[in-house]
């Protein structure tokens, strides 16, 4: 897909920039050389991306995008958009914790929207969202991909410290994610997280653990050997519930249950290597690293 010409998004700027507390778009297209850069870029408010760096000679470009506002407050609005030419192959991460704080003035929100061309590939993988007391936040994610172009998201929702130490003080996370590929709808997914109605921890929910991770990959070669080798892996995970299946085209969701941040972090690490060496192979580097320079 093409982006907007600069004028259309000097446009799109002027009129969004006073109700946005940050905006990014960005567009990558890869050289003949392999290499995947930015092509177009542009950033508002708290929002900012840093110069690209490679970790090998796949060409990915791996991308930090930085809030200098340390965190999201009440009634905050985010855009993020993120345009992948043909070819392309980014990792998107941020260069922190996402921090969600108390929000009296409503829910800190933020909205991505992803369109990845034929063969483009794309993994957002931020650090870890903690959701401190009173806050609420809400995030939607809409990608449309091209049926040739491969897609990995993940999250981990941490709960925040509170002073009298109860685990869940955070009113509501609602993280949504709609995936279109070819201009079908391929995933609805809608998880939300509101400990002032349900216990988190209660049957059907966490199931009595305290973090929460989330995996959508969807592409070719997302296949059932891909699911059997991830459902191997997460044996080895001691403590950690995972539910893993299929969608309707090549692709599959993760869900998984555990006590802490960095035991999620590596299943993830680990999903996502089984992915790039089964499905995606030469399109990313083979391990992952995620350095913030």
């Amino acid at each position: 897909m093409t982006s907007p010409s600069a004028s259309a998004t000097a446009q799109i700027t002027q009129e969004a920039e006073p109700s946005l507390t940050g905006r990014l778009q960005l567009r990558t297209a890869r050289r003949a050389d392999g290499r995947t850069v930015a092509a177009e870029q542009f950033s508002s408010g708290a929002l900012r991306v840093l110069r690209p760096h490679y970790q090998d000679a796949s060409g990915q470009a791996l991308i930090t995008v930085v809030n200098p506002g340390g965190g999201f407050l009440g009634a905050d609005r985010y855009v993020v958009e993120y345009d992948g030419g043909p070819g392309s192959s980014a990792l998107l991460t941020t260069q922190s914790a996402t921090k969600i704080y108390r929000t009296p003035q409503g829910p800190a929100r933020q909205h991505t929207k992803v369109r990845l061309a034929a063969g483009a590939l794309l993994e957002s993988v931020p650090d870890q969202l903690i959701a401190y007391r009173d806050a609420q936040f809400v995030q939607r994610t809409d990608v449309d991909l091209h049926p040739e172009a491969c897609y990995f998201a993940a999250e981990v929702i941490t709960p925040g410290w509170s002073p009298d130490a109860e685990p869940f003080t955070y009113q509501e996370v609602r993280l949504q994610t709609i995936i279109r590929c070819g201009g079908t709808p391929l995933l609805w997914d809608n998880l939300v997280l509101r400990p002032g109605t349900t216990d988190p921890r209660d049957l059907g929910w966490l199931e009595g653990r305290s973090h929460c991770a989330s995996v959508v990959v969807a592409g070719p070669g997302v296949d059932r050997r891909c699911l059997d080798l991830i459902r191997e892996l997460v044996d080895g995970f001691a403590g950690v519930h995972v539910g893993a299946s299929l969608l309707s085209r090549p692709g599959l969701v993760l869900r998984a249950l555990g006590q802490d941040t960095g035991t999620l972090t590596e299943l993830i690490r680990q999903v996502g290597s089984v992915i790039r060496a089964e499905a995606w192979p030469g399109n990313a580097p083979s391990s992952w690293d995620l350095r913030k320079y």
